[in-house]
């Protein structure tokens, strides 16, 4: 097998244009090549510096999972801190891990920072949303995102060899003209669901009451199960509850 390392995004056009098969880390993809052979052309975008960026509002695709720290929101930089064990965090990337994985431990934390993907096509660089980097498993050259005013995420306990953990990840980001938008996601049995919901009067506040605050919690969780997150299991929501209810007391104590 060939390994191609390009250090411009037009290498990288070339290399692609040549059937070169894009490769996170290889953590996923080793073992399927052992048994069904390796290809002939590869290309890791470990050289590419736009690949290779941390920033506030910027994380690249070829990222190890070891590498992101606190430049990037929380609900971000604790999603990767959850994968697998240290040695696979320092192999694997983020673009392995959201594009090649099918457990898409970041997809999550993505989603709720509403993140655009910079994708690489043989036409040249452009930018898209999630959905469509999944569906057609475009390259993955960065994400990028507003950074939000407050973020988190959590990943309940699992036996060892059953269903995948299930993932609560949630951030609130001011709108314009005033208030907030709590975006949530949840990874439940290898699906992942997402949901949005306004915030309005005391959850926005400083000064709110402690009832206030309760009644309008309650309110937002309604318009969450009105979406998609009403399909989750019973535990899975009162999860998502008590993380959508520290989230929102943390914003209120800002």
């Amino acid at each position: 097998m060939l390994l191609r390392l390009p250090t411009s995004v037009s290498e990288a056009q070339e290399y692609m244009s040549e059937g070169a098969v894009p490769i996170g880390g290889a953590t996923l993809v080793w073992a399927t090549w052992q048994r069904d052979g390796f290809p002939d052309h590869a290309m890791s975008l470990r050289e590419l510096p736009e690949a290779n960026t941390i920033e506030r509002e910027a994380l690249g695709a070829a990222v190890v999972l070891s590498r992101i720290d606190d430049r990037v929101p929380e609900v971000l930089r604790r999603a990767a801190a959850g994968v697998g064990t240290g040695a696979v965090r320092r192999t694997a990337t983020v673009g392995g891990n959201i594009v090649g994985s099918t457990l898409r431990c970041l997809l999550p934390a993505a989603l709720v920072l509403d993140a655009r993907a910079v994708i690489l096509e043989p036409e040249g660089v452009a930018e898209t949303d999630l959905a469509e980097v999944l569906a057609k498993r475009h390259l993955l050259l960065s994400l990028r995102w507003r950074t939000p005013v407050t973020s988190n995420y959590v990943k309940a306990a699992a036996e060892p060899g059953g269903p995948s953990p299930l993932v609560v990840a949630a951030a609130l980001h001011s709108v314009d003209g005033g208030g907030t938008l709590l975006r949530v996601a949840v990874r439940s049995e290898d699906e992942v669901f997402s949901e949005s919901a306004e915030c309005h009067g005391p959850a926005d506040t400083d000064t709110a009451t402690a009832t206030a605050t309760a009644t309008a919690t309650d309110d937002i969780l309604r318009t969450l199960w009105n979406g998609p997150l009403g399909r989750l299991p019973a535990s899975a929501r009162e999860l998502v509850g008590r993380q959508v209810t520290d989230l929102l007391a943390q914003a209120a104590d800002r």
